[in-house]
This record gives C-alpha cells, sequence and structure tokens, in this order.
C-alpha cells in the first residue's frame, strides 16, 4: 500500500504549500484507516522538506517517480521514500531512502544495533542502513514484479540532523553500509550524486504502481537458496512418525484454499522434533512457491534456526522467514498461503510490548493464513499470559470456518531417546502420575551435584566437545547485571561460584554463541532448543518437603514475567490460579531438564530437596 504517490514536480509543488505532512496524513488516514502520533507528523513536516532540498537538483529528471510511506505486504514496516525511474540503459530502477532524524547514537557489540533515543527513550534499534537494506531485501525476495522484471533496488539511508561521528559510520556496521550508503547532514551533496547515478530518466513505466500490484510470492533464488542450506545438514532430517507429519501437513497446505481453509494441530512432548518438522515444512513450502512464514512467540528458536539455516549469526534474506507471534494484528484475511507455528503452547492473547494490540494471537494466525499448523506442547506452558491449548486453537478454527486435523509425534530424539526418563520426571515432579518410579534401565545421565561450581567444572568442560552443553537456572534471581555490567546475577558465595544471566550480549542465539557457557540461559533462551548435556540449577521456588513437591511463586525473581500479576489472581481465584502457578513452576523445570539430549546435572538450591532427588537415583 502506498500512502502517496506522485512525480517530482507534483512532489514539489505540496512541500512547497508547507502541508505536505497533513497531505499524507489524510492518505493515511484514507488509505489505511487509521491515524499516527503528533511527533511522526511533525517528523514528516521536517525530513520531507530536507528530501525537497535533494530533488530540486535540475539533473535529478522532473518525470521520476515519488512514493512516500510505502507499507511492505505481509508486515507493518513502511519505507520512508522511493524515487523511481530509469537507468543509462533504460533499466528500471527504484531507489529505498530510509529517512532518520536522529541526531547521536551509541555502539554496541550486536550485529547490526545501536542505541539511540527514538520516542524520547534510549533503545536499541536496528542501524538505519541494515534497515534499508533489509527492506530492500524484502522485496527481492518476495515481490513477484521486482525479481521477474529485474528492477533494481538501491537501498540508503539520510539522517539529515547526524553530524559525523565514529558511531554512525563506525566499521562495525560496514557491512551493512556498503549495501546501502548512509548520508549524514553534510551528505546532502553526496544524496544528491547517489540518485542522479542510477536515476537518468523519469519513470516512463509506472514501478511503484507495478511493485505494489506484484504478487507476494518467494524468488525462486531464495526457495533454492534454502533448500540447498538445508540438504544435507543432519539436524534436519526427518524420521518415522516426523516424516507422515511433514507430509500431511504438505498435502494440506496444497488444497487449502479462501473457501477451504485448513487447520493443523500437531502435539508432541519436549524431543519429538516439532521444530525439525517446522523448519522442513518451511522450506518445502518455499520451494512451491507458496507465501510461508515460520513463526514463534520466543525470538530463541528464529534466531538459532535462521542462523543454523544459513550457516552463520550475521542477518540474511532468510530473516523474512521468521516471525513473531504478534506480527500479524493488522494483517488482510489469507494473505499468507501458510503460517506455521511453532512452541504454539507460548502463544499469548495480546501482542506488543506493553500486552497492549491485538485480540488474540491464535485467532490473527488463523485468519491471516488459509493453512496454519500449530506445533504445541501443553507441558511446556511456562507462563501465565500463554494460552495456545489445543481446545484455544480449535476454537477459533471453528469461528473462521477452517477444517481442523490434529496429529501426533511420538517418537523421542531428546533424552537419547528415552521415553522412561520424560515419564521418570513428569512422575517426580508430581505433574502426572506414571509407573516410572526409578531410572533404571534408561539409557539417560542424570545426576544431582552437591555444588553450583561442580556444576559449573561439569558442564564447562562437556562443552569442550563441540560447544553443545550449557547451564540454565530457574527464574530465582535478578538480573543487576543488566544496567552494572561489573555485577553478577547469580551468586553463591560459599562455593566461590558467581555467574551472569545470558540475557545481555548473545541474547537470542546465546545457546550456540560461542563462549555462552559462562552464561546461565533462562526458560526464555532454551525453550524448543536443544543441547548434548545441560545443567539445571533449581531455586527455591522448588522444594521437596517429605516427600512432597511443592512450589513457591514468590521465590521467583521480582523481574520474571512470567507469574506477573499473580498477586491480584490469587485474590480474585486463589485455587484456580494456585494451580495454575504450580503447574507454570513445574513446567519451567521439566522443560529444562529436559533441555539435554545425553544427559542433565541438577543442582538444588534447597538441600532437602536435593537428599530427595539422590535418593531416587541411588546416589
Amino acid at each position: 500500500m502506498i500512502v502517496y504517490q506522485s512525480n517530482k514536480g507534483k512532489f514539489l509543488d505540496d512541500v512547497l504549500t508547507n502541508d505536505i505532512e497533513n497531505i499524507v496524513l489524510n492518505n493515511i488516514k484514507t488509505k489505511l484507516n487509521r491515524g499516527v502520533s503528533v511527533s511522526e507528523i511533525k517528523s514528516w513536516a521536517v525530513s520531507l522538506s530536507f528530501m525537497d532540498r535533494i530533488m530540486r537538483d535540475p539533473e535529478i529528471p522532473e518525470g521520476c517517480g515519488i512514493a512516500i510511506e510505502y507499507q511492505i505486504p505481509q508486515t507493518g514496516k513502511r519505507i520512508d521514500f522511493i524515487i523511481t525511474g530509469q537507468g543509462e540503459k533504460r533499466n528500471d530502477c527504484a531507489i529505498l531512502i530510509e529517512l532518520k532524524q536522529w541526531s547521536e547514537a551509541k555502539l554496541t557489540s550486536k550485529d547490526s544495533i545501536v542505541e539511540t533515543y527514538v520516542g524520547g527513550r534510549m533503545g536499541e534499534h536496528p542501524h538505519p542502513s541494515y534497515q534499508a537494506w533489509s527492506y530492500a531485501t524484502l522485496l527481492q525476495g518476495f515481490n513477484e514484479v521486482v525479481y521477474t522484471e529485474n528492477i533494481e533496488l538501491h537501498p540508503c539511508a539520510y539522517l539529515h540532523n547526524y553530524v559525523d561521528d565514529d558511531v554512525i559510520k563506525n566499521e562495525f556496521y560496514s557491512e551493512y553500509i556498503i549495501k546501502a550508503p548512509i548520508f549524514l547532514k553534510s551528505d546532502a551533496v553526496k544524496l544528491r550524486d547517489f540518485i542522479k547515478k542510477y536515476v537518468k530518466y523519469g519513470d516512463g513505466t509506472n514501478i511503484v504502481y507495478r511493485i505494489e500490484n506484484g504478487k507476494i510470492r518467494p524468488s525462486k533464488m531464495l526457495a533454492d537458496s534454502i533448500g540447498k542450506m538445508i540438504k544435507g545438514n543432519d539436524e534436519f532430517v526427518m524420521i518415522d512418525d516426523q516424516k507422515v507429519v511433514f507430509e500431511n501437513a504438505k498435502a494440506l497446505a496444497k488444497q487449502a484454499s479462501q473457501g477451504n481453509k485448513q487447520v493443523l494441530i500437531v502435539q508432541g512432548g519436549p524431543g519429538t522434533g516439532k521444530s525439525v518438522v517446522a523448519v522442513n515444512l518451511l522450506v518445502a513450502l518455499t520451494k512451491l512457491g507458496l507465501l510461508v512464514q515460520y513463526v514463534s512467540k520466543n525470538a530463541a528458536p528464529r534466531a538459532v534456526y535462521e542462523a543454523r539455516l544459513t550457516g552463520s549469526i550475521k542477518p540474511s534474506v532468510v530473516r523474512n522467514l521468521f516471525k513473531g507471534s504478534g506480527s500479524f494484528i493488522d494483517i488482510n484475511k489469507n494473505e499468507f498461503d501458510a503460517l506455521i507455528v511453532d512452541e504454539a503452547h507460548r502463544l499469548n492473547k495480546f501482542s506488543g510490548l506493553f500486552g497492549n494490540l491485538g485480540e488474540n494471537q491464535v485467532k490473527e494466525i488463523i485468519n491471516a493464513a488459509k493453512f496454519s499448523v500449530f506445533f504445541l506442547d501443553e507441558d511446556q506452558r511456562v507462563t501465565l499470559k500463554d494460552i495456545g491449548q489445543k481446545n484455544e486453537i480449535e476454537h477459533w478454527a471453528d469461528i473462521a470456518g477452517a477444517t481442523v486435523t490434529e496429529l501426533d509425534l511420538t517418537s523421542q530424539f531428546r533424552c537419547n531417546g528415552s521415553d522412561g526418563y520424560l515419564a521418570w520426571l513428569d512422575n517426580i515432579l508430581q505433574i502426572r502420575q506414571t509407573e516410572n518410579d526409578d531410572l533404571d534401565n534408561i539409557n539417560y545421565e542424570f545426576t544431582v551435584v552437591d555444588t553450583p561450581a561442580e556444576l559449573r567444572n561439569i558442564i564447562v568442560d562437556k562443552n569442550k566437545t563441540n560447544n553443545r552443553s550449557r547451564i540454565v537456572a530457574g527464574y530465582c534471581w535478578t538480573w543487576p547485571s543488566r544496567k552494572n555490567p561489573n555485577a553478577y546475577d547469580i551468586e553463591f558465595p560459599e562455593f566461590d561460584f558467581k555467574m551472569k544471566w545470558n540475557l545481555t550480549e548473545d541474547s537470542s542465539t546465546w545457546i550456540i554463541a560461542p563462549n555462552s557457557v559462562n552464561e546461565i540461559g533462562c526458560i526464555h533462551t532454551c525453550q524448543g532448543l536443544e543441547v548434548d548435556y545441560i545443567g539445571v540449577i533449581v531455586g527455591e521456588d522448588l522444594i521437596v518437603r517429605n516427600g512432597m513437591v511443592f512450589t513457591d511463586e514468590s521465590k521467583r525473581a521480582s523481574s520474571d514475567s512470567s507469574v506477573k500479576g499473580y498477586k491480584q489472581l490469587l485474590k480474585v481465584d486463589p485455587v484456580n490460579t494456585k494451580k495454575q502457578l504450580d503447574l507454570i513452576i513445574k513446567n519451567t523445570y521439566r522443560t529444562l531438564m529436559t533441555r539435554g539430549m545425553k544427559g542433565c546435572y541438577v543442582y538444588f538450591v534447597d538441600k532437602e530437596t536435593a537428599t530427595f532427588f539422590k535418593s531416587l537415583i541411588g546416589k
């Protein structure tokens, strides 16, 4: 959707009226049926005046096209300013300009990320060159007109208030600055030259209109690329019932249509290969030319699978295939051919940083796709906000008139293929009663250690083999290192032990990042992922007394959002809320203790609990 479209001459006239911002605003209200903030209106007035000065160069063709606020399909992202025309050889081209009013920024150690003031507060944001390049990449990978009609895209960024420093053009960001040059306050002439380099003649072929009306389909180049990435990768080889679910899902995707919506619910416990099937399905449906995305609530699975597909943790075109579960609030009905929802038990009702957007993520996902598949394990619901249950999905599928199919993944590939260990864990945590009272004849290494230092030493030693061992903990410790890099989060002075949470440097890719064995992960950065050996620190939120397992939500850290609001809920409905809290804490540790494929080492802060678990395993 294009908010504003004209040629150079009309654009200059509209700016001259001193009313360009209201012209854009009225178009947004008319075309997008919504308003915008006062600050954004002011930003148009300022930034578009700067573009007016740039465009007044007589060597920039009068007939070149101008588009403002082009909303990229399937996203809430908008390209600020587009100039279209033809090059020296009469080739169609479009210059995509990301406009920023920034005047300062801070360097970070995270790829393509800077810190700057937006909306009156300091926060992390993509580098403008990365942002411009990623938008161009999205169009090149998914807009059929762009990749079949060879429309050249030339992205760049213009920060008209920014005085050059050692941050915004720092060598650290050079990879993206090369792909999308950045122009600052003193670079107006350079930006003009950049535009004139590519736009020699006016837009006689209505390029923006063609782009806007082009079908949204993955390019063959993109499909072939991710196909090669997954081929021969052992991490994505499907076995037994994984293949059965995969083929059924592919068949449902092919037969789905606007009048024949399909919903597939796939249930499977830890290690049954839900994510393996999900990634294979993403690749297969993309190769079929279907518009498909992999969806998850947590960023960690998306980041890790994206990195494994590309063979690098550097961002790439593949990133456009992975989306958060709150991305479908304003998406048109049936706009996607397929949405593949991994870890669907983690879906929330509302979206946005403050949980104030949208109506229901399950509803929005089903609405947005002709075919949606939900991979879930209800025993891995670990926050009060998790709503991804089978009956919730069935409810919204019924309202949407979708046909529901249910399949199961049962073959166990984690925990050395031991269903017995999982059943024992459920029994011992008193989640559900099973016949598995001990670990006899179970080929899985489960050990209770005496100190956190011993736990750390074991995991660090195991990790030396292939960087596939990590330490995790229940959320019973706050996060002082977030504001003070010299602080430690989890400390046991009596054992000479102190470590930090993982959430600062590596964040979502912590579980595969080099050296992250020296940091402690939480449920949010390991759920849906696996290692060879996992070390788990169990806090005082789970204890055993006289053979009974008790949970205490008050022992959770104040920074833990998974039980946020529980005190008020206890006042309203104490019985059901207590049941929910008990299950959330038990599910959290069940999930943490099933991340290891070969073994799990546990340190219990509470001594009686440690003694109880030791007695069960005869150690």
